[in-house]
Formats: C-alpha cells, structure tokens, sequence
C-alpha cells in the first residue's frame, strides 16, 4: 500500500501541484504503479522504454514510501501531481500494465543494495538527453530515443543511472 495525498484541482481540472491537500488516500502500491506509468509515460511508446519508465516510477514510490512526508497535519508517501508522479486512479493501459508486470519483480538499486529515489524528466524528443546521464536522472523522451535505437530497458537505465544494479526482489512473482 501506498498513501497518496490528493490535491485540489486547478481551473483547468488538472490536479494542482500547489493546491491544497484534501485527503490521502491509501492505494494498492501495484495499482498505483499502473496508473502512474500512462501518465508519465505515452502508452504508444517503444516497450523497452515503457519498461524503463514502469521501474523508475515503482522505485521512485518506493522510496517515497520508505521516506514519508507531512504536510498541513496530513502524513503521505506521494502526492497525486508533478510533484511527485501524475497518479489518476483507474487510468492505467494495457501497453503499459504489460510493462508494469514485466518489470516487477525487479528493482534497481546501488550497489549496496540501498533503495533511491529514480529521478526523471521529460527532456527532448529524438534525442538521448546526455545532459541527465551525469545527473541521474533519466528522460521520458530518452528512454523513447534509447528504445527506437534497439536498447533494451536495462541499457536503458544503466545510460541514465550510472554505477546501479538490477536485482530480483525476493518473494514477487509476475503475477
């Protein structure tokens, strides 16, 4: 489980990444995986690349959820804008659930076997986005550009997050 602060809307209906907090919701952290991914990531993209995204966004609720925050009396892991990931409940998609199962099993870690925190952000189209590789971050539209030039989603995540290590975690089966 995976406690989710939900935020008012802005005008344009859009969860307000400023606005205040109304309640935290306590979601099934699968769930919120899948319907996170199609938000982050577009559902059409290459699979590699949606595979790279589904475990960037699992271990960024990871270890937001081991490294909980408090705000205005409300105690959360993540809230539901970019302030964190675009969580809308029940919008996941089958291109990017098949991704989610694919992955989950896996995490990636440091070396030391220590959870953190898979920065990403958009960066440019058709384009590797050098400039985040030194900065551990990845790029959406990198990991597309990475995909489309045949790397799988384990070079993917190696370009962007120098020095880490894929490892299964124990007792998660893919189903």
């Amino acid at each position: 489980m995976i406690r989710v602060a939900i935020r008012e809307n802005n005008m344009s209906g859009e969860p307000d990444p400023r606005g205040r907090i109304i309640y935290v919701s306590t979601v099934n952290f699968d769930q919120y995986c899948r319907d996170v991914i199609p938000n982050e990531w577009f559902p059409s993209w290459h699979p590699a690349s949606l595979e790279s995204g589904a475990i960037a966004v699992k271990m960024f609720a990871w270890y937001h959820h081991l490294h909980p925050v408090t705000v205005g009396g409300f105690t959360f892991d993540v809230d539901n804008t970019v302030n964190f990931q675009t969580y809308k409940a029940f919008s996941d998609q089958d291109a990017t659930d098949r991704a989610y199962y694919r992955t989950r099993p896996l995490a990636f870690v440091q070396p030391s076997g220590e959870i953190f925190e898979l920065n990403y952000r958009a960066g440019y189209e058709n384009s590797p986005n050098w400039q985040y590789r030194n900065s551990q971050k990845m790029s959406q539209w990198g990991t597309q550009f990475l995909a489309s030039q045949g790397r799988d989603f384990l070079q993917i995540l190696q370009f962007y997050y120098v020095g880490r290590s894929l490892v299964q975690i124990p007792g998660v089966g893919k189903g």
